[in-house]
């Protein structure tokens, strides 16, 4: 095979591609709406608060928790200002080094997390391990990680 000739997907191979594109839409939009309706909140928003709820102090980086968030630095920066606003983040100098911006969850930001957090927790269940045996959520496990290690491995160095 040629260096720049296409390995086409078969019959079978592009139902499973199309499966889990499906699922990469669907399931992040159905647990943003349920967030929105619920809380408030946008599933961005929400995994802002959860990162910054499991670090130590509840404080990270920016670039660190745009990395747990998976967005990008800018967008999280917009969001964490609209965050800073309404007080659920501050913002301050990294004391280590001036050139990095620390976000810090707020206790207004944590009772918010802890709000949202039952209800979304119970959509992931109902979405993500309710359908499934526990012999299928093995298998999701693993398959997310070689997926997701695969991806990683293809992301160009900043």
């Amino acid at each position: 095979m040629e260096a720049n000739e296409a390995r086409w997907l078969d019959e079978r191979e592009r139902e499973i591609w199309i499966a889990l594109a499906s699922l990469l839409i669907r399931v992040p939009s159905a647990l943003h709406a349920q967030l929105q309706r619920d809380s408030g909140v946008s599933f961005f928003e929400y995994q802002v608060l959860a990162g910054l709820s499991e670090a130590p102090d509840r404080t990270l980086r920016m670039s660190t928790l745009a990395v747990l968030a998976d967005g990008s630095l800018s967008r999280l920066s917009h969001v964490v200002k609209r965050m800073e606003k309404v007080g659920w983040v501050t913002r301050r100098p990294d004391p280590e080094d001036g050139r990095y911006t620390l976000a810090t969850l707020t206790d207004a930001g944590w009772d918010k997390l802890v709000d949202a957090a039952p209800g979304h927790v119970a959509e992931v269940r109902r979405l993500v391990f309710d359908p499934l045996s526990k012999a299928q959520q093995r298998q999701l496990q693993e398959i997310g990680r070689r997926i997701g290690e695969a991806a990683v491995a293809e992301e160009p160095e900043p």
